[in-house]
């Protein structure tokens, strides 16, 4: 209060409550990769993380999908990248991407039907480039300035050879654990689309074997892929095939349509819409038609379009997990375990997996554990996991108590940073514990923390000879110790029954 010298009444306003603790976001992912532009008005947005609310947005920033293009040829042996093989009159046909590899565009739908909301995109390149580990890794790193993030996902890690891909998540990995400590990373198994029993090697013991043991309690990962329903047939047209493939495809088309059997004038008909394939002066009007006219002819085309479509939707899960994180955060809380939630515009698994199956992925001896991804009937397809990396530890098993420890750190630290170079006396402890006690205790309300009582839920410890020494004041330092009781998931739920003696 200013000095007193003049006579008169003064008022003295004091403040009668604590500074509030606002509870940080839990569900902002950031989504690393290569987009059709990265655009803002003429100004550039190329690696520059940017901040966006809807997939109406990421396309006005950063555009549309790349147009993909498909060799088709007769097979020569399997494929080793799980492109899709078609029989036709005893014979194999391949159709294997060649060009427009990119699955952000496709990963960022994923993850809006699963309840996706804001995020973060970092483009690192166009579609005119090859993905590049190292623009990946510099695209983390670009995340460092930024404090809103809460999770990192990089869904064309998996287009890497495998040895890039697993140092991609490493970095991914280091990122979240070591560097900022504020966010979990959310990782693709390699070739996760296969079998274990597959002859080119299991994907799970590869990933487990090359990850490392570094902050695997930053991170988790699910296995297998999934089939999505976000491409479908009727957006793939002849020209997704490369001119090499459809000089085959005419002469399939032949055979198929019988065209040495038919009527002069039909056959001269079907000549025309045949040879239209290769046309490359055609307009786009005539191209559509022409399109309709082959699905409205040709079963084999329609398979073809169909092959490809199914393909393109076979995507890692990884994106799909972030919408359900998102969803999951903002329907129950962070503390509810993102698990035995149905995912949406998922067909199937790539993989079916069984109890049995689940048993190695869920429990391991080396604890990195793999969230399983599974199909029930009359259920759909369900997350049937919610285990860190880290599946060996009792503090960090399980994925919602990482993220949850994470949101209180964070609601905290900003909450008390009001506090620095405060007077380092009791009246400055009592407000950081009664700030945090009901920062806590409206957490406890809402069955974020364990216990019949706040007093069971948690405990806000500060004051010298309780938390502090002499010394510390003397440095300026002010320890407060905070303990909670976690939600864990019930994992496990066992059902007993015996029989009783009949009573009357």
């Amino acid at each position: 209060m200013a000095a007193m010298k003049t006579p008169g009444v003064y008022i003295v306003e004091k403040n009668a409550f604590p500074n509030s603790t606002v509870e940080v976001a839990t569900a902002v992912p950031a989504f690393i990769g290569y987009t059709e532009k990265a655009d803002n008005k003429g100004k550039s947005l190329s690696n520059q993380p940017w901040r966006i609310t809807s997939m109406a947005e990421f396309m006005s920033y950063f555009g549309f999908g790349p147009e993909p293009q498909f060799s088709f040829a007769e097979s020569s042996g399997a494929s080793a990248s799980g492109a899709p093989e078609i029989s036709l009159a005893g014979k194999k046909y391949t159709l294997e991407q060649v060009k427009g590899k990119y699955r952000l565009y496709y990963s960022m739908l994923l993850f809006y039907q699963n309840g996706g909301g804001t995020c973060y995109v970092v483009s690192v390149g166009d579609y005119n480039e090859d993905i590049d580990p190292d623009k990946l890794k510099a695209g983390v790193d670009l995340l460092i300035k930024e404090q809103e993030p809460t999770m990192v996902v990089i869904p064309e890690a998996i287009l890497l050879k495998e040895a890039d891909c697993i140092s991609v998540q490493q970095h991914m990995l280091d990122h979240c654990g070591n560097v900022m400590k504020n966010r979990v990373t959310i990782l693709d198994v390699y070739n996760g689309y296969r079998y274990r029993q597959d002859p080119a090697g299991d994907p799970i013991a590869n990933f487990r074997n090359a990850l490392g043991t570094n902050f695997l309690n930053f991170g988790t990962a699910y296995y297998p892929w999934v089939n999505t329903t976000i491409n479908q047939s009727k957006d793939l047209v002849f020209d997704n095939i490369t001119p090499e493939g459809l000089a085959l495809l005419q002469q399939l088309l032949a055979v198929e349509l019988n065209i040495a059997g038919l009527p002069a004038d039909k056959a001269a008909q079907f000549q025309q819409i045949i040879d239209g394939v290769l046309k490359k002066d055609a307009d786009p009007v005539e191209k559509v038609m022409l399109n309709k006219s082959l699905i409205a002819l040709s079963p084999l085309y329609n398979l073809i379009l169909t092959e490809m479509a199914s393909y393109l939707n076979m995507l890692p899960p990884s994106a799909a997990m972030a919408g359900v994180y998102t969803k999951v955060d903002n329907t129950r809380g962070v503390w509810k375990a993102p698990a035995n939630v149905s995912l949406n515009s998922v067909i199937s698994p790539t993989v079916n997996i069984t109890h049995g199956d689940q048993e190695d992925l869920n429990v391991t001896p080396q604890g990195k554990s793999i969230n399983a991804i599974r199909s029930f009937v009359g259920e759909g397809t369900l997350v049937w996991g919610a285990r860190t990396l880290d599946g060996n530890s009792l503090d960090w098993r399980y994925v919602n108590v990482r993220r949850t420890m994470i949101m209180l750190e964070e609601s905290i630290k900003l909450a008390t940073k009001a506090l620095v170079f405060e007077p380092n006396v009791a009246l400055t402890w009592a407000s950081v514990k009664s700030q945090i006690t009901n920062f806590l205790t409206g957490i406890w309300k809402r069955g974020g923390l364990a216990g019949t009582s706040p007093g069971d839920a948690f405990g806000v410890f500060v004051g010298l000879g309780e938390t502090m020494t002499p010394e510390d004041i003397l440095e300026g330092i002010l320890r407060v110790t905070v303990l909670v009781a976690l939600v864990r998931p019930a994992e496990f739920i066992e059902i007993t029954f015996q029989q009783q003696m009949q009573k009357s």
